[in-house]
């Protein structure tokens, strides 16, 4: 890809649009798949359904379709994601498997480098405890 595009694409457009997208989010739960942290934390046995989600929300926050809003509502990221533990490790092991995803890619530098500091800075707002125990389910008691 070329550093040069026509004005007013959105960077889903500027990066390939859906393939791009489905490619990280296929890529990155190859790595959950395996995962003996992360797997846990996925409520369904398949991972099918936590990518599609993933997928419908990256791309409607990087400019392209609006399906996640009108099948989910508002993402709430923090709030969806406080029934599990994500500790520090959790964080951690997210990262290394969408910094693969995102190599994979081989994306131009300014798009690789914009996208790799929302991922990473959102991976890092997902914190909610620093408990040293696994990402299982959290009990609540309200």
């Amino acid at each position: 890809m070329t550093d040069q595009q026509p004005p007013g694409m959105s960077f889903y457009e500027q990066v390939g649009g859906r393939p791009t997208f489905q490619r990280l989010v296929d890529e990155f739960y190859r790595g959950v798949a395996g995962d003996p942290v992360l797997k846990p934390m996925y409520p369904e046995e398949d991972l099918g359904p936590a990518a599609d989600r993933l997928m419908l929300f990256l791309e409607q926050y990087w400019g392209g379709p609006g399906t996640y809003s009108a099948e989910r509502g508002h993402p709430r990221l923090r709030l969806r994601h406080q029934p599990f533990q994500v500790n520090p490790d959790a964080r951690d092991r997210w990262l290394l498997h969408m910094r693969s995803a995102v190599d994979s890619l081989d994306l131009a530098p300014v798009h690789e480098a914009t996208l790799w500091d929302y991922l990473e800075r959102a991976a890092h707002a997902m914190v909610n405890t620093f408990d040293d125990g696994p990402g299982a389910p959290r009990r609540s008691l309200l």
